[in-house]
């Protein structure tokens, strides 16, 4: 059976593609509403996975810069004046510096890293909040 549409285009009816709420409202909106719930929960773990990341990275840091202390440590000058080994003690200085650098641009990355991925968590969590509400309220309606 064909009926026409508004600009008089015949369509086919079928009697049952209609709007079916015997499933209860629930199933309105669920595919949404369970991605953003998904979504939520990933942002979550990538929080928690940038900051493991970045405890390790700085904690490798640390380790390095602890094994060129001890090897300066070690081999402290013991009197001589040796030019070269002074030089190369003072680049090994230069990479410890070097190193804490890197970690306070890590904490700085890992800070900006982070508070993008709360922003973003907020904001799904916002959309998620309003449209369990939405269908609450749509299923309060409908029930009364």
């Amino acid at each position: 059976m064909e009926n026409p549409n508004k600009n008089g285009i015949p369509q086919k009816y079928d009697a049952e593609n209609t709007w079916n709420t015997s499933e209860g409202f629930d199933s309105v909106g669920k595919a949404k509403v369970d991605s953003l719930k998904d979504l939520i929960v990933e942002v979550d773990e990538m929080i928690t996975e940038r900051k493991i990341l970045s405890k390790k990275f700085v904690k490798e840091g640390e380790g390095m810069k602890n094994k060129i202390h001890n090897f300066l440590l070690e081999n402290a000058p013991k009197g001589e004046d040796d030019s070269e080994f002074a030089r190369e003690r003072a680049e090994l200085r230069k990479k410890q510096i070097e190193i804490s650098e890197l970690q306070l641009n890590e904490k700085i990355g890992c800070w900006r890293d982070i508070a993008l991925l709360k922003k973003e968590l907020r904001e799904n969590s916002k959309e998620l909040n309003e449209k369990e509400s939405r269908a609450e309220m749509l299923g309060k309606i409908l029930s009364d």
